[in-house]
């Protein structure tokens, strides 16, 4: 999805005494080739969009700039057929390198006792994929490659409550079908439909400590594809993560981990009989690290992690790799 930890520790003494709650942003990022089943395997929600605390919503009036960096790798096995852009693709393997680059402004009245923040983001992807698929010649073995702009990201609500060593927060996402698509392509910068993904989660930090807890959950509803009559079922997801930031330089280093779990809980429509109701599901863990550089009224926070999908059904299954920068002020 996302701002930070408005980390404004001027006192080793307080040990993080405000090291949580500021920035967080990347509240839901999107880039073709992520969760459950779906068409294509893929899906808007992406496994580490929304997990630690570079995450959370921000609980600071003013701009916060955020650039993503995300490279997934993925395959789907010799021996499983996933619907891609009107297409039945045995053995779909796919590289994905995407930059993002987003924006969000927080209000400076609160609305229902929150802070309020709208933003949205803008991907640009390069995408490969191979696959085995059926041509009026026989089963030919298809590699695609393309690039181009994505799927917009809107968020039209954020909103984050601060109550002590707690935040809370929620987050409507919605993701409009802006990038190229193409019926018969295997690499596709755009998923060609709509997408809607309410978040709520909740955060804890000890500012005596530099431990800091978050989990967030969310469902992921679709609209029809129009050009394949594909409709992708409804997913529930739910990320976690533990965090320990040390003091370290002028800032704060941060050693976590993360983990996810996604599921399809309900069937697509407009696939193959033999497919069944190719319900899917997802799941992982991987570290974070991550650096808190707290500058007066103005926040930098990066953060790297790497995630593993370690149990998979009727998707791809590999690794994701994110590099989040979030700038405050």
């Amino acid at each position: 999805m996302r701002w930070l930890i408005a980390a404004r520790a001027t006192q080793r003494s307080t040990f993080l005494g405000h090291a949580a709650g500021g920035l967080g942003l990347v509240f839901c990022a999107l880039v073709p080739l992520s969760a459950a089943a779906t068409e294509g395997g893929t899906s808007h929600y992406l496994p580490g969009a929304v997990a630690t605390l570079i995450d959370l919503a921000p609980t600071q009036p003013g701009w916060v700039v955020e650039p993503v960096y995300l490279h997934y790798q993925g395959d789907a096995g010799t021996k499983r057929t996933l619907p891609v852009a009107g297409l039945d693709a045995l053995g779909l393997k796919a590289t994905l390198d995407a930059l993002l680059i987003g924006g969000f402004y927080t209000l400076d009245h609160k609305v229902l006792g929150a802070y309020y923040s709208v933003g949205a983001l803008l991907p640009y992807t390069w995408i490969t994929a191979e696959a085995t698929v059926e041509t009026v010649i026989g089963n030919l073995r298809v590699r695609d490659t393309k690039e181009g702009l994505g799927d917009v990201t809107l968020i039209p609500v954020m909103l984050g409550w601060k109550e002590g060593s707690w935040q809370y927060d929620f987050a409507l996402s919605v993701y409009a079908p802006t990038g190229e698509y193409e019926v018969g392509r295997l690499a596709n910068p755009g998923l060609n439909y709509w997408s809607i993904n309410p978040i709520v989660g909740a955060a804890y930090s000890n500012p005596k400590t530099g431990f800091n807890a978050a989990l967030h959950g969310g469902v992921m509803f679709n609209t029809q594809n129009p050009d394949t009559d594909y409709r992708s079922g409804t997913l529930v997801h739910l990320e976690g993560s533990v965090q320990q930031l040390i003091p370290a330089g002028k800032g704060f280093l941060s050693l976590g981990l993360e983990g996810f779990w996604v599921e399809q809980v309900t069937a697509d429509s407009g696939q193959r009989p033999i497919l069944g109701d190719f319900k899917g599901r997802t799941a992982g863990l991987g570290p974070v690290l991550g650096y808190v550089l707290p500058l007066g009224k103005q926040n930098f926070v990066t953060e790297l992690r790497w995630l593993r999908e370690l149990d998979t059904k009727n998707r791809l299954e590999g690794d994701y790799v994110w590099l989040k920068l979030v700038y405050q002020f």
